[in-house]
């Protein structure tokens, strides 16, 4: 028997879904699963149709490996046998609609965050802050596409004080009903730029589509905005054309409701002054970069519109690691010393790239260490790709890099756009950069690795870490 509490009893689950029961659960429903890889003992697991593999395949490993029940569309002889199965009329559909039970039967206080970068990583921070005053869930990883915000939704305990839901999209129209299924207090929007630039005309597009978290705020919510972005007046235009009536800025400018005051940057932290909503509050923000300490702005605005004790959500910032492909740092032990390894593999686009590299600019080398740029193809920009990776270098510069290891034909306008000097080694594939990077690190050496995933720079984190001797976090 699990230890976890109950998270759904079964005639809820079975009448908010609209399924019907084959067999009966062997024990309490804790959790929810579409992953048999990860799933506990007690999860319901539901068999999700994705675009390479079919849940239904996995559902009777699933109740054999302890799922309390599998909702599918179609019982198969093996899953009878297996254990009880919620047969209802499309998994996804039914699993939207146990989400929007989730929400109408909590109290909880929503936040949910957009943006073209920094979703992750302000959702991760927010979550934190808000635990400091209650109970708080949030969306695992980034799972904030059509059916990461559902299962997040649908994870939640119902006695939660805070939700915290990240939500994503690569095309218009995508936010719309993630959003109106969260119905979130406060939503927060972390920054426009060329993400997924590829799908739209131009970045105007992109604000819009992000600006569709608006339809979804629920009544007296607010909407709380980066207000250093040019997008924002067309942002708060969107939030007020939505009927959002209490609309906010962060930032550094001069108008801004949580305003930067001063800040300090250091090479494993940033030291920050903040006026919030006229408070002012001095803090820690426990992982390097600018971006971090800017976004942890809209963590303590979010935080004090929805009634979390300020001080205490500051505090609990101190204390924050980067999450995994988003700047965690590793000690790579070499036969003549160590180099540390900034892994910002997890996703990349011009402003997540520039932000990276001002990271390792503020990181400090060893004696005769060097600041090397490990950087992959950044994707879905669209016709202006070319320009945008070459249009690195001056970035490259600004920030003393050293040396600079590429991959992909996209980057290639950047090693075109390189001096000799910098020029490490260029590669198609990332995994072609692994040996000459091998060489060429030396003790002392900070090396920062960053792409898109499809670039596949995470081959190159896993073989730097696994490099001559025992690696571990920093």
């Amino acid at each position: 028997m699990s230890d976890r509490r109950e998270l759904w009893p079964v005639i809820e689950l079975t009448a908010a879904t609209g399924g019907v029961l084959d067999g009966d659960p062997s024990r309490p429903v804790t959790g929810m699963s579409i992953d048999t890889r990860t799933l506990e003992p007690g999860d319901a697991f539901v068999a999700i149709r994705g675009e390479a593999r079919d849940g239904h395949e996995f559902a009777a490993q699933a109740l054999a490996k302890g799922a309390s029940l599998a909702m599918v569309s179609t019982v198969t002889p093996a899953m009878h046998a297996a254990g009880c199965c919620l047969v209802v009329d499309d998994p996804l559909r039914a699993l939207e609609r146990l989400a929007a039970r989730a929400r109408r039967r909590t109290d909880a206080r929503i936040a949910a965050v957009t943006g073209s970068v920094g979703k992750t990583s302000t959702k991760d921070a927010l979550k934190a802050a808000l635990a400091a005053s209650g109970e708080t869930h949030a969306s695992a990883a980034s799972y904030n596409n059509q059916w990461g915000v559902p299962l997040s939704l649908a994870r939640m305990p119902r006695e939660a004080a805070f939700g915290v839901f990240e939500i994503g999209m690569n095309h218009a129209g995508e936010i719309t009903p993630l959003t109106r299924l969260v119905r979130p207090d406060v939503a927060i929007v972390t920054a426009i730029a060329e993400s997924h630039l590829g799908h739209f005309e131009s970045l105007d597009g992109i604000a819009d589509a992000k600006a569709e978290i608006f339809l979804g705020v629920a009544p007296g919510g607010a909407a709380l905005i980066n207000a250093d972005t040019p997008y924002f007046p067309r942002l708060a235009g969107a939030a007020r054309s939505a009927g959002v009536e209490r609309v906010f800025g962060f930032g550094e400018a001069a108008g801004a409701d949580v305003r930067l005051v001063a800040l300090r940057e250091r090479p494993e932290c940033s030291a920050v002054t903040a006026s919030v909503f006229g408070e002012e509050v001095t803090y820690k923000v426990g992982a390097p970069g600018r971006h971090l300490a800017m976004n942890s702005l809209a963590v303590l605005g979010a935080a004090k519109l929805l009634g979390a004790d300020l001080a205490r959500a500051a505090l609990s910032l101190a204390a924050l690691p980067p999450p995994k492909g988003r700047g965690l740092r590793h000690v790579l032990a070499l036969e003549k010393g160590h180099a540390t390894l900034i892994d910002e593999s997890y996703n990349a686009n011009p402003t997540s790239m520039r932000a990276a590299l001002a990271v390792l600019a503020q990181a400090e080398p060893g004696w005769r260490g060097r600041r090397i740029a490990v950087l992959g193809d950044m994707l879905e920009l669209g016709r202006e790709s070319g320009a945008l990776h070459a249009g690195l270098a001056p970035d490259i510069a600004a920030r003393n890099v050293d040396l600079v290891f590429a991959c992909g034909p996209d980057m290639g306008n950047l090693w075109s756009a390189l001096p000799g000097e910098r020029r490490g080694h260029y590669a198609q594939a990332s995994i072609d950069l692994v040996a000459p990077l091998k060489a060429a690190i030396r003790a002392g050496d900070v090396v920062m690795v960053k792409g898109s995933l499809g670039s596949r720079m995470g081959l190159v984190v896993e073989a730097l870490k696994a490099m001559a001797g025992k690696a571990g976090a920093a």
